[in-house]
């Protein structure tokens, strides 16, 4: 009987990844000590996989790993990985690229046009008791406007997808892996990143946390956005200098945000951000829908299957060989 680990326990329940682990006899356990301590050692040390959320696989902790062929993480992104020591131990890491596409294309949609509409102001002030409130925050028409994505994979293409018939004058588009001619195909622009922060009304951001997209939106590129400027930030926080930002929305050198994510999570009770009426906040929940959650929660269980029945994994990180 194979042992897996859900090294922390964040959804709540198990159900799918007893459903897809029990098809090869593995025996599914919760971890609920705190990252670091004996206990979640101990129950990691004989695990032959871990199903992984939050928890901090570091080079520790992946060390310490007895039996484990497989790290299958819950998500796209695997920062809270040691991808390098689990590759010299001979472990895979795998991941879900491809489960809530739809959602946060969605989500950075529906954050593009409340800030447009200035939905949330509006809300906020009326339920105080106001009224007539157009000429508070500047509304203007989206058709013949410039939208700028960052990032042009699945996410951001399905953005494009439900926002193109808002009859924008031009989509510029910054993705050094995508050329220009796929691009053009789906009637956009290829430009570097100077060029699209520049020209672009409204920004939404659809690119990857790396060392080379770290800090990518900073100070000097949200100086150049037009103080009409709308960003979008759906992806990771780390890609945008947060108090930079702050502080062109407070000084009205940006008109509005609309963040799913942030630097620090949860954000900060002092960050400056809570208390502007030109932001509006959520709390990186862009990925969620039910769907979405049980599709993300079987596939990470099935990236372990194949491993545990010595196939190669459907969404791998590494290659240990």
């Amino acid at each position: 009987m194979f042992k897996v680990v859900v090294t922390d326990d964040r959804h709540g329940r198990i159900t799918e990844e007893e459903a897809v682990l029990s098809a090869i006899g593995a025996k599914v356990e919760i971890c609920r000590y705190p990252e670091g301590s004996r206990e979640a050692m101990e129950m990691f040390r004989d695990a032959d996989g871990l199903l992984v959320n939050l928890f901090p696989m570091t080079e520790d902790v992946i060390s310490g790993l007895e039996k484990c062929r497989v790290i299958s993480r819950y998500g796209v992104g695997y920062d809270n990985v040691d991808v390098e020591a689990a590759t010299r131990k001979g472990i895979w890491v795998t991941r879900v690229p491809d489960y809530a596409m739809e959602e946060v294309a969605v989500q950075a949609a529906a954050l593009m046009l409340g800030a447009i509409r200035n939905v949330p102001y509006k809300d906020r002030r009326i339920r105080e008791g106001a009224w007539n409130l157009s000429g508070e925050q500047p509304t203007r028409r989206i058709s013949g406007r410039v939208l700028g994505i960052v990032g042009f994979g699945a996410i951001g293409r399905q953005f494009w997808v439900r926002m193109r018939n808002f009859n924008f004058g031009r989509c510029l588009v910054y993705d050094p892996y995508v050329s220009a001619g796929d691009i053009a195909k789906e009637g956009c622009e290829k430009v570097d990143i100077d060029e699209l922060v520049a020209a672009a009304d409204y920004i939404s951001i659809h690119a990857p946390a790396s060392p080379e997209t770290n800090r990518l939106i900073n100070r000097a590129r949200i100086a150049r956005m037009k103080p009409t400027t709308i960003l979008v930030n759906t992806s990771r926080g780390a890609l945008v200098e947060e108090e930079a930002l702050a502080e062109a929305l407070a000084s009205g050198k940006l008109a509005y945000a609309g963040l799913d994510v942030f630097q620090k999570e949860p954000l900060p009770a002092d960050s400056p951000l809570r208390g502007l009426d030109n932001v509006i906040l959520s709390d990186h929940a862009g990925f969620f829908s039910e769907e979405a959650m049980s599709e993300l929660k079987t596939k990470t269980a099935r990236n372990v299957v194949e491993i545990l029945t010595g196939k190669k994994p459907t969404y791998p990180v590494n290659s240990p060989g």
